[in-house]
């Protein structure tokens, strides 16, 4: 039996009425707060939710200096630590100490959005976990980042252009540094490994395992860490120790600035000359593979980091070639 033609003329008016209050609902949804929030997973496994993208930003490490202007975020920041020293410009902002001894009322006094942290707690250790919480309870979003190997970089990049809202420059240069890696690999891959010592401290001496992110480049340069299976992430070693190993290439992890000390205070020229006084027993130093890697590029997880990479990668190449 068919419907008379009013009745369905009603139904389907009534069914029209429905669909476009559902399709109201459903953009009250999409424009709600809590549709609109940012949410981005950090280092420590949190999820950090702003309400809108960051405009007021503290950081509290280098690495997050600088990449937080390499994600086109650097016009948001308004307060660093104290070793956040490029780009050159950073060193006018505001600074608040460090998570070891942070100025908690100048950060205050920032009326910061998000604050970025390094995670100490990843190697076990508690520093600066007491005004983090602290900033954490009045509020105040903390991201905390520690990338771990060199993939970490562009994936913290497009993080950080998320929290920004920078994603039109985050997410292209995410890409390069992605690209740039894989330039990388393709080039080293299969190569013949070399027994490498990577030097972080002179007195003592202090090298490096394979975990850590210098670890990884080592690893994608197709290097030998002759200390990376040693437990501790940064092990004291002896000159002894280097001499039984008998590296291929000594590798110094030192500032390049001008009159400048290196990590822990070891200068990298002098660095290398004391193993070069251990020649012609000392592979490295017989035939002259001792380089110094610039501390201020190698030793910050940013994209200063890939680039010194490639020049690690191409010193370590080196003693591939008969000399």
């Amino acid at each position: 039996m068919s419907l008379p033609r009013t009745l369905v003329a009603m139904m389907v008016a009534a069914l029209g009425g429905e669909m476009a209050h559902a399709a109201d609902a459903s953009r009250q949804a999409a424009t709600s707060p809590a549709a609109l929030a940012i949410i981005v997973r950090d280092d420590t496994g949190r999820d950090v939710r702003l309400a809108a993208p960051a405009r007021r930003i503290v950081t509290l490490s280098p690495h997050a200096t600088e990449l937080m202007v390499a994600a086109g975020a650097g016009d948001r920041l308004v307060g660093v630590d104290q070793n956040s020293d490029y780009p050159p410009e950073m060193k006018r902002l505001a600074q608040v100490g460090n998570p070891l001894n942070l100025d908690i009322e100048r950060v205050l006094a920032l009326k910061p959005d998000l604050i970025v942290a390094w995670d100490y707690a990843a190697s076990g250790s508690t520093a600066g976990k007491l005004p983090m919480a602290l900033l954490d309870s009045l509020g105040i979003a903390v991201f905390y980042s520690r990338p771990a190997v060199l993939a970490d970089i562009p994936i913290t990049l497009d993080r950080f252009g998320r929290l920004a809202g920078t994603d039109a420059v985050a997410t292209p240069r995410a890409a390069q540094l992605r690209q740039q890696l894989q330039s990388l690999t393709a080039t080293y891959a299969g190569q013949t490994p070399v027994r490498t010592f990577y030097q972080l401290s002179g007195q003592p001496i202090y090298t490096l395992n394979n975990r850590g992110i210098i670890g990884d480049a080592l690893r994608l340069c197709g290097a030998d860490n002759v200390f990376g299976t040693l437990p501790a992430a940064a092990p004291m070693v002896s000159v002894e120790g280097v001499l039984l190993a008998n590296p291929q290439v000594i590798v110094v992890g030192a500032s390049k600035g001008a009159g400048a000390a290196g990590a822990a205070g070891a200068d990298g020229n002098a660095a290398l000359a004391q193993w070069k006084a251990f020649a012609p027993g000392l592979t490295a130093a017989a035939r002259g593979h001792l380089f110094v890697a610039d501390a201020d590029r190698m030793h910050r997880p940013g994209p200063r980091m890939i680039e010194e990479t490639r020049t690690l990668c191409e010193h370590i190449d080196q003693a591939r070639s008969p000399k």
